[in-house]
């Protein structure tokens, strides 16, 4: 409870939820400056029970545990969802044992504290999954696009080494052979239809080895052009400034 109320997040709404926020900010001043004088530490306490007393308290507890949970490890989301289920079955062990809880409209200042509290908490949570789910979705897709890439490159490479292999064995011939080739292709030509698939055949033996060395030329990545070192400390500038919240704002 106490991390709770140390919460000092900024918080990131609306006007309307943010004009309401602060309205009730100042209705509960105004409600601490009515109660009798009474020490700091004690007006403290006193806060501090009439909201864990309040009928939306649980609702508060679960808007800031919801909050918490956008992009935390899987880990720490369950124990999040545990301690929020806990916190829902203790209020109801506290009502099942006839504990005093404060009702709405006892104190509308407090009421209307509470509600603006947890509408802007649960508007920071929806501002705070947008992003994270944008972001999500957009690795998945990368991942996705990698994989298929991935796939289709062990294909080729496995097409390559197979090519590469036969264009070895292509390229042991010396080419004091040429004449001997160029004979058996005239000899060849005259067979027809089948001597041209037989040239053919012999054609790939031969200059596989080179076409498989031109496939390895085409599929070496090219190195990337680097930023200007101006251009480069400007985005580090930029980043360091901005990297808490690293998108564009309306205005």
């Amino acid at each position: 409870m106490e991390e709770f109320y140390r919460l000092n997040r900024p918080i990131v709404s609306s006007s309307n939820t943010s004009a309401r926020f602060h309205g009730s900010m100042d209705n509960m001043l105004r409600f601490e400056e009515a109660e009798p004088e009474v020490g700091g530490s004690e007006m403290m306490d006193l806060i501090k029970t009439q909201i864990s007393n309040h009928p939306l308290y649980p609702n508060l507890v679960s808007a800031y545990i919801e909050c918490q949970k956008v992009g935390a490890p899987p880990e720490i989301a369950s124990l999040l969802e545990e301690i929020s289920r806990g916190n829902h079955y203790s209020r109801g062990n506290h009502y099942a044992l006839g504990s005093t809880y404060s009702e709405i409209g006892a104190n509308p200042e407090l009421d209307e504290f509470m509600d603006a509290y947890c509408k802007t908490l649960y508007s920071y949570k929806e501002e705070l999954s947008k992003p994270f789910d944008e972001a999500t979705s957009f690795l998945s897709g990368i991942e996705s696009q990698l994989n298929n890439l991935c796939k289709g490159t062990l294909t080729r490479t496995l097409d390559y080494r197979s090519d590469e292999a036969t264009g070895t064995s292509g390229e042991e011939l010396s080419y004091g052979e040429v004449d001997a080739a160029a004979l058996e292709n005239q000899e060849l030509s005259s067979t027809g239809p089948s001597g041209d698939n037989e040239l053919k055949e012999k054609l790939l033996r031969k200059y596989s080895g080179y076409l498989s060395n031109l496939m390895k030329e085409f599929l070496k990545k090219r190195k990337k052009g680097k930023l200007p070192k101006d251009a480069t400390l400007a985005l580090m500038d930029w980043w360091n400034t901005h990297y808490r919240w690293p998108y564009p704002t309306v205005n």
